[in-house]
Formats: structure tokens, sequence, C-alpha cells
């Protein structure tokens, strides 16, 4: 087999072969296929696409390319969430202790952040002494003995795409809806999980910008996921505004921790209900509804919250931080943005909002930044509220006061005040399963 055959064929848009995908994607891992040929190959499926089937095959020689976590020697249904990031999303530290509270195993592998979005794994670490770093055999002795974890990104788990990406992202090809639902679900399929919900970004903070685009992604994931004999579910929602009203690490750890008290802001409550109902549905737990009233007594009783408590100690850290998140301290040096006139806030720019967390130190222009786990953004106004001259929107955080000046600068941008309020868009726009889309 010739790498130059496989980029001609799919340069004219023919569907490649099983075997042709397995042997180009065992090669490239093993380094006898040159970036420079690879980078081509990306760039023909940019403009030619993969079928559904390619996509699932491409995806499966990707999970197989490193270890696959064997999860089978836990108790109970294995089930898993996925976001696409956006702005404010904390929701993992909200669905997953409501799944593990509900009796389901979350056994979960998570990101750090980078640019404007925000990681898991760095509002964990934000928790003093919480390990997210943990090996295979810790990982799976806190999930046998919480029934949670989260932790990072195994250094085997599907190299191929740690490759490829790395590719992608200097060939100009990382919006392609194949590569993209190849690269995120090869991590899920390593992964082991029985049950996979999928939470697609859609707008200004999100990385596809439309519903139809976001609608396209989830589908292409869902069909890989169903390919691969998952359970698997992914709703669509907002991220044109930032989800809740905190950004920043210790900020969000605080923040996901009221809502688990029942005392969070509605936006990011209900979609995590949603998020985790989907969950325990595929779960085999019941409909829809009976499940989001299952998650809501798991919140009411206090049980969800035990989890965090009991997952952030198994990995290390002092539960007493999620019972008294106030200990998490503030930083050290605010400035606040001010209403520069009377009137409603017509837009909140997801996008640049996420920046000016990122400016204050609550983010990471290269892997290798240091984080501030202090610094981020409140906000007192959200798009659709009335505000009147003088009246604070935000008040920014970091540790050091050099930065205040950029991300205010950055935040005003952000904002946009008008004479009447603007159409309210939907939290949720829509599901997709294996039946389609509702």
């Amino acid at each position: 087999m010739r790498m130059v055959d496989i980029i001609m064929k799919k340069r004219g848009g023919e569907a490649l072969l099983e075997e042709e995908i397995r042997w180009m994607i065992g090669e490239y891992t093993r380094g006898e296929i040159p970036d420079y040929q690879m980078s081509a190959f990306l760039m023909a499926v940019y403009f030619q696409g993969m079928t559904d089937e390619e996509t699932a095959i491409l995806t499966d020689a990707m999970a197989g390319s490193g270890e696959r976590l064997d999860l089978s020697q836990l108790p109970g249904v294995k089930v898993d969430k996925h976001s696409t990031g956006g702005v404010g999303d904390k929701t993992t530290m909200v669905v997953a202790p409501i799944a593990a509270a509900c009796g389901c195993t979350v056994a979960k592998m998570s990101g750090r952040g980078l640019g404007h979005t925000g990681g898991t794994v760095d509002k964990l670490e934000s928790i003093p002494g919480t390990r997210a770093d943990l090996s295979k055999e810790e990982f799976l002795e806190v999930v046998a003995r919480t029934g949670i974890a989260v932790t990072g990104q195994s250094g085997n788990l599907a190299p191929a795409d740690k490759k490829l990406y790395a590719l992608r992202d200097v060939t100009a090809t990382v919006d392609s809806v194949p590569l993209i639902a190849a690269s995120i679900m090869s991590k899920k399929l390593a992964a082991g999980s029985d049950c996979i919900v999928l939470d697609v970004k859609t707008g200004s903070g999100a990385f596809m910008k439309t519903v139809e685009d976001s609608v396209s992604l989830a589908e292409k994931m869902v069909a890989i996921g169903v390919h691969s004999g998952k359970k698997i579910a992914a709703l669509i929602t907002d991220m044109d505004v930032p989800l809740g009203y905190q950004i920043g690490n210790t900020l969000e750890v605080e923040e996901a921790v009221r809502t688990l008290s029942g005392e969070g802001p509605r936006d990011l409550t209900d979609v995590c209900l949603a998020l985790a109902s989907q969950l325990l549905h595929l779960a085999g737990h019941g409909e829809i509804d009976f499940c989001r009233q299952e998650a809501q007594e798991a919140i009411r009783s206090g049980a969800a919250l035990k989890k965090l408590a009991d997952m952030i100690e198994a990995q290390g850290g002092d539960p007493d931080y999620i019972y008294h998140p106030e200990k998490l301290g503030r930083a050290p040096f605010t400035a606040e943005l001010a209403a520069e006139k009377s009137g409603y806030i017509e837009r909140m720019d997801a996008l640049d909002i996420g920046v000016a967390a990122s400016l204050l130190g609550a983010g990471r222009e290269t892997k290798d930044s240091a984080i501030d786990p202090l610094a981020g953004i409140i906000l007192s106004k959200k798009t659709g509220d009335a505000v009147k001259k003088g009246e604070t929107i935000a008040t920014l955080l970091t540790s050091d006061e050099s930065r205040l000046e950029a991300a205010k600068k950055k935040l005003a941008e952000a904002v946009i005040i008008g004479a009447a309020a603007p159409r309210k868009h939907p939290l949720i726009y829509a599901r997709v399963t294996e039946q389609g889309i509702e």
C-alpha cells in the first residue's frame, strides 16, 4: 500500500477502504508516513469530506493506536460526558457527581484549557491538593472506591489523535467536521465507557458558530458512537453568552458547588439537569422526565455534592473546600466594568469574555503557561438584562495588577448596550440521537 495512492483517492472524492484507513493510521503513528504526506491527506479530507462509515473506521483506528481503558472490572453502567468547550462551562463538575449519586459509574478523562476555553482539569487542580494526573491504576482505584473520578488524559490514549491534531493546527485543517468528530470520539472510545452524552456548544464562544454546523458535528459523532456500539446522544446548547455568571478556575468551582447545593444560576442548572437526565436515560434509568426528577433529587438530598467531595478527597484534595468554597479565596486585585449608558445588554460576546479572562491569567496562551487559579470574571448582568448608566456589569479579578487594563478593554469590547431588549436565544437548541434530530 502507498500513501500517495490514498491521497489521490481521497483527493478525487472516493471513499477509502477500511484496510487503507487502518494501514494509514498505523503507519503514521509509527512514524513511517511523513508529515507532508499526512498534511496532503488532511487537506483532501477538508475539501472532500468523509462518509459516516469512513469517519467511524478512522475514529476506531485512532482509538486503537494506543492503550484502551478496560472498565469491565468496575461495577454498574459506565457513563461519560463530553463538552466541545466554552466559556464558564463547568458542567462536568455538576453532571458527573449527579450521575454518580444516581448509581452510574463515572470514569472520566478531561482536558486542560487552551486559549479562551477553560479546562476541567485546571478547575479541579485549583482546589488545594487535588490531583488530576492520576495513573491508570490510581484512576481505576478511585472510581472503584467512590464511583467517580476525573483525571487528565493518559499519555498513551489515542496517540494518533495527538499527532494528527498537532498537524491540523498548523495546516489550517482543524475545522473539518469529520476530523473534529474523529478527534473527540477516538478519545471517548479509548476511555471505555458504555454511554456517552455530548454537549455540543454553538455560538460566538464555541468552536462551531452556527446551529447548523453544530448539528452536523453532533450527527457525525453520534453516528460514530452508534457504529462502535455505544449508547450515545448529543445536546446542542447555547454558547453565545457565557454559561453561569463566573468565569475562571476557583470561581467556576464555587459556582458548580452552588449548583450542586441547589442554588446555582438558572441557565447552568438547566443545562446540567438536561445533560444529566440524558445520561441517566441512556444508562437505562427510565424516560427523560423521570431521569430529570432523579437528578433533581440527587441535588436536593445533598448526595451529588457529597459525591464531588468524595472524589476530591480520593484525588488528594481537601473536601472542606467543597462544603465551604469561600475558603478558596479571592484574587487581591479587582476592577469593575460599568455601563456607559442606560438600556439593555444587547450582546455579550462569549469569545471576547473568554479572552478577557485569559488575559487576567485564568487561561493559558501556550500549553506551558502558568494559570492564576484566582483570576477571572464575575458577571453582574447578562444579555437581555436592563442596566443603568454607571451600574456594574462585571468585576475582573487577578493576582497580577498589571493585567487589569488590557483585560478590561477586551471585556468592554464584548458588551453592547442597546435601547431595546434583544430576542432571547434558546438555551438548548436540539437533541441528536440515533433516531434523528429533535
